[in-house]
């Protein structure tokens, strides 16, 4: 019998807090990665095709399970989360309208038009 993996309670907050943050789908998230990946801005001197960070790193938790995260993950969540707060606290009076401001939340895995 396989012994049951345990999540420490932490972690376990975390986890809920994360996918309240990031409210778009996996795939939703590379789609939108590979549209700002691919812009004018990307392709410099040294051209890479390579999904944008943080996303990238967004992306990997979101396709684990969470007995799988490692202490990155785990970072990568905590300042997920703290980004995306300090964003949706300063949101601009236009709001989801500003297309900045939104872009910089969708960037993080967070979409304020899908917001509850």
């Amino acid at each position: 019998m396989a012994r049951k993996q345990r999540v420490e309670p932490e972690v376990e907050q975390l986890w809920e807090e994360f996918h309240q943050y990031v409210n778009v789908t996996s795939e939703r998230l590379r789609d939108w990665l590979l549209t700002r990946g691919s812009g004018e801005e990307v392709f410099g001197a040294d051209p890479t095709l390579d999904l944008p960070q943080p996303g990238r790193n967004i992306l990997a938790v979101l396709r684990k399970r969470k007995v799988d995260l490692t202490e990155g993950d785990i970072q990568v969540m905590r300042e997920t989360v703290a980004e995306v707060r300090g964003l949706l606290d300063e949101r601009p009076e236009a709001g989801s309208t500003d297309q900045e401001w939104r872009h910089a939340l969708l960037d993080l895995g967070h979409d304020p038009l899908l917001e509850r």
